[in-house]
């Protein structure tokens, strides 16, 4: 298994961050640096969700222009109510 390489990084920020993150950092009873880490971390993997999100919706989106093919709300909202009820159905099919 390879281990990851880790580096050194510099971020600058102001005071009041500063002394806000050694606050929440003694808080938790964690370093200032795990919970930058922990932060980023975070951050990215939520911002790497929305952006695969944002692209599935682009294609999503082009792919509609492409085809007209779609569901009505009313079609979908009563599949997820079927869904919700613990009904196992197939989605509705795609009209044009």
């Amino acid at each position: 298994m390879a281990v990851a390489s880790v580096r050194p990084v510099a971020i600058k920020i102001d005071d009041d961050t500063k002394a806000r993150v050694k606050r929440l950092a003694d808080a938790r009873q964690r370093t200032p640096h795990w919970l930058m880490r922990e932060a980023i971390t975070q951050y990215v993997d939520r911002e790497e969700k929305r952006e695969a999100f944002r692209q599935d919706t682009v294609q999503a989106w082009e792919a509609f222009r492409a085809t007209g093919q779609h569901v009505t709300a009313e079609a979908a909202d009563a599949w997820l109510a079927e869904l919700e009820q613990g009904n196992d159905l197939d989605p509705p099919a795609c009209r044009s």
